[in-house]
This record gives structure tokens, C-alpha cells and sequence, in this order.
């Protein structure tokens, strides 16, 4: 059996990056009443650079704190546990003013371990620390040697990196210490869909990303799960 989990980058309060992605996964629950799904939730998602061309301006004044949005947070709290679980994504996602993207890339120890006490703190002041899991995928897969010994110490249990070597430049081998590692096996259009004894396949919840789970994708990937359903097992993380 193929173990199968589907996981949404970017799931917040954010206009262009919001909850309407889960749209997609209830058409897919219709399809497949078992499919289970990973929310990867950037707790405090700030975006300050400009836009590439071609790309909306995704910029907000101030960080999208999700305890300030009571309906966001109830709306995470009411996910029907039989198909959804949901994880870590950073604090702000970005370096504010500096990049959208790279959070975790170069964190001392010390500032990894401060931004973990903020994401949990925040979590508990939304009431959702019970929804959450102790799952992280840092943004944009980047993450410094430093971060990963921060996460193992802050209780994470499962971190979600990619295999790509220009991410393991990164990693410099720290992720080997680290007992629980799911890898992302696809990311469409970027790769192909593809089964393998353990299947992360990744989505963002961001509209403007070639990556964006929207009404294409959730049709091929209905296709592609059909044409070996027989043999799927969808499972949250911890089971990968």
C-alpha cells in the first residue's frame, strides 16, 4: 500500500491566501472520504516586499496574527477531524522588510528557539493548541542547522523538508539528528505526481503561486489518486 498524505502551505487570514483553498479539499473529500489532509499555518503571516512582476502586491500593513481573527481561528477549530490535521508554518513566514520567504534560513539557536515560544504562545492565545500539532515546515523549506536543534528542543515531533540538494546545502546534515522527517515526493507543476511507499504531496494556499491547489489540480489529482485507489492509504503525518 501507498501511504498518502496532502498537504496546503499558507493557510491564513491573508485575502489571497486564505481558506477558500479548502473548497478544493471538500470536492476531494466528496471523491475520496478518507483523504487526509495537513494545514501548514504560518501563525503571524506577514508579507512586506514588493511583488515579482506579473504577481498581485501581497503585501499587508501589519502581521496577520491569528488571534486577531476570530472567524479564521473558528474555522480552523470546526475542520472535520476525520480528514484534516493541522501544523506549523513559521511566525511571520518572512524577514520582515528583507524577504517573504526565509523565516528560519539563518536563526541562531536562540532566535529559532524564541520564534517557536511565539508561534506556541500565539496558538494558545487563539484557543487552537489543541487543534495543532507539533508538525513544522519551515517556510520556503529553508532552515538553518541551528533551527533544526531548536525545533528537536521545542518539542516539535515531525519536521516536513524537502529532499532537493539546494535545501540539504541548507540543512548541512543537521536534519539526519532529527528522529521524525516527512519529504515532500511532489509539488505540482513542479514536479510530478508520483506514488511512493510514503506520498507527501504539496499545495499552497496562496493564489498567486504556480503551486495554488485550484480547480485544475484538484481535478488531476482526483485523477491521478482513481487510478490507484486500490492501493492508497491516506494517513496524516505521524503515520508517514
Amino acid at each position: 500500500m501507498y501511504k498518502v498524505n496532502v498537504s496546503i502551505d499558507d493557510v491564513s487570514p491573508h485575502p489571497l491566501s486564505s481558506t477558500r483553498v479548502l473548497k478544493r479539499c471538500y470536492d476531494l473529500i466528496e471523491e475520496f472520504d478518507d483523504i487526509k489532509f495537513t494545514l501548514f499555518v504560518p501563525i503571524s503571516y506577514w508579507r512586506t516586499m514588493p511583488p515579482d512582476s506579473g504577481r498581485p502586491d501581497t503585501r499587508t500593513p501589519a502581521p496577520l496574527q491569528i488571534n486577531l481573527y476570530p472567524e479564521f481561528c473558528e474555522e480552523l477549530r470546526n475542520l472535520p477531524e476525520k480528514n484534516f490535521e493541522i501544523a506549523y508554518h513559521g511566525f511571520f513566514h518572512g524577514i520582515p522588510e528583507q524577504n517573504n520567504n526565509d523565516e528560519f534560513k539563518n536563526m541562531n539557536y536562540s532566535e529559532a528557539m524564541q520564534r517557536f515560544k511565539l508561534m506556541f504562545d500565539t496558538v494558545e492565545q487563539a484557543k487552537l493548541d489543541s487543534k495543532f500539532k507539533r508538525i513544522f515546515r519551515p517556510p520556503a523549506w529553508r532552515m538553518s542547522p541551528d533551527a533544526i536543534r531548536a525545533a528537536k528542543d521545542a518539542e516539535i515531533k515531525i519536521l516536513a523538508l524537502s529532499p532537493k540538494q539546494i535545501y540539504k546545502e541548507i540543512y548541512q546534515g543537521e536534519e539526519e539528528n532529527f528522529d521524525s522527517i516527512i519529504y515532500c515526493t511532489s509539488n505540482p507543476p513542479f514536479g510530478p505526481l508520483t506514488l511512493c511507499d510514503k506520498t507527501e504531496i504539496v499545495y499552497h494556499a496562496c493564489e498567486w503561486d504556480k503551486n495554488y491547489l485550484d480547480e485544475q489540480k484538484t481535478e488531476d489529482l482526483a485523477r491521478f489518486l482513481k487510478n490507484k485507489i486500490e492501493d492508497i492509504d491516506f494517513c496524516f503525518m505521524e503515520v508517514l
